[in-house]
């Protein structure tokens, strides 16, 4: 066996997590004990990679451009790549546990209208209705810094992607990004109206607004705006919430039983939830392997709905008949949060739902996941945010070039 490598991770000193005996040589060799994750660049030979994990715990391999990542590796375990040639970058990341249950209280800046919260490079960043900061950012979710929005608008909406925050604003053309969460640079939306909502994917900034006859817009850079037209509702539909995942763009109305999905956010195709009115989030999720669309509604016997392609949805009850405004995907679970309540919710599958408690009857608008923790932030509260943080297992991984066996 060629000589092992001992990189440094982030945390904690390296070690050896035992190769399999047959193993040609040692590519990557560490452990991630308070640290989140390690990346760096390998080079393959033409043949399988073995990946092997040993300790408490288990951990994810993120190696891009392979097939079949994202790898799973169990304690004790080998798991083998297909056959890699050239230069990969690779991501070992440790796996949160810990099911969603009660959330801790944690104080915004201010006490005001806070209506939406993302997690992107590290950060947590909200962005509020009114007042003169309208900004948020947090590296932990529980200890929160303002920042100032470039105009005083209701901001309603934020996302993260490609390197940048973006938020949208209600009533107004007025757009924002920002790179850190801190600091803001006004841009313009292609009409004045009720920008609900944004999200990123597929290389494009999307957002839906509650009223005109565009009623959506499209970005390659959260800076310049495109207006877009939505399938149906027109001016009527009051569009509030919109999604990523799996290649698609999912909306969802707020006023009629109206969806609709995209693959970039510019050209749009009608579908149809599965009753009532009052669709305010959707997110997007996997359920083992299944892609797994959730939304939830404000009002309703029934208050959620999942679908596996977007298109075609099926209706979920939710443990309680709150209003649902929020709905965010993390670490094999949904979470969706509710005004005027502590209720909220949380699912390993987005079909049954378990009760869970906030830490005050407030108007909980909108939950994010982030590095290990829901964050979860309310209107005209006194505390205004709250988390729940899974548990970080310690674990030791390997990365090994060619093993047919363990020992």
């Amino acid at each position: 066996m060629g000589q092992s490598t001992f990189p440094t991770p982030s945390a904690g000193a390296s070690y050896s997590s035992q190769p399999p005996a047959n193993a040609s040589s040692v590519l990557l060799d560490g452990s991630l004990v308070n640290s989140v994750s390690y990346s760096t660049t390998l080079t393959g030979t033409g043949s399988s990679w073995g990946l092997y994990a040993n300790g408490a715990g288990s951990t994810t391999f993120t190696l891009t451009g392979i097939t079949g990542s994202p790898f799973t590796v169990t304690p004790g375990s080998t798991i083998y790549t297909p056959a890699i040639t050239g230069s990969t970058s690779v991501s070992v990341a440790t796996i949160f546990t810990g099911t969603p249950s009660t959330f801790t209280a944690s104080t915004m800046p201010s006490a005001s209208t806070w209506h939406s919260v993302t997690f992107g490079n590290g950060y947590f960043v909200a962005v509020q209705g009114s007042g003169t900061t309208a900004g948020a950012y947090s590296t932990d979710g529980t200890t929160w810094t303002a920042s100032t929005m470039p105009s005083s608008s209701q901001w309603y909406g934020v996302t993260y992607g490609n390197g940048y925050f973006v938020a949208v604003a209600n009533g107004t053309t007025a757009g924002a990004y920002s790179t850190n969460g801190t600091t803001w640079t006004a841009s313009t939306l292609p009409s004045s109206s009720f920008w609900y909502s944004v999200a990123y994917g597929n290389g494009y900034f999307v957002a839906v607004q509650g009223s005109g006859t565009t009623a959506g817009a499209y970005s390659t850079n959260g800076t310049t705006w495109t207006a877009s037209t939505m399938p149906s509702g027109g001016s009527t539909a009051g569009w509030q919430g919109v999604g990523y995942g799996n290649g698609y763009f999912v909306a969802v109305a707020y006023t009629t039983t109206a969806g609709a999905y995209s693959t970039n956010g510019s050209t749009w195709t009608a579908s149809s939830m599965p009753s009532g009115s009052g669709w305010s989030s959707v997110t997007y999720g996997l359920v083992g392997t299944t892609p797994t669309y959730v939304a939830v509604q404000s009002s309703g016997t029934t208050a959620g709905a999942y679908s596996t392609n977007g298109t075609s949805w099926t209706a979920s009850t939710m443990p309680n008949s709150s209003s649902y405004y929020g709905v965010a995907y993390g670490n094999g679970y949904f979470v969706a949060v509710a005004t005027t309540t502590t209720a909220s919710a949380y699912s390993s599958n987005g079909t049954t739902w378990t009760a869970m408690t906030m830490p005050s009857s407030d108007n909980w608008y909108n939950v994010t996941y982030g590095n290990g923790k829901f964050v979860a932030v309310a209107q005209n509260a006194t505390s205004n945010s709250a988390y729940f943080a899974q548990t970080l297992l310690p674990v030791a991984y390997g990365i090994y070039n060619g093993p047919t066996a363990t020992h």
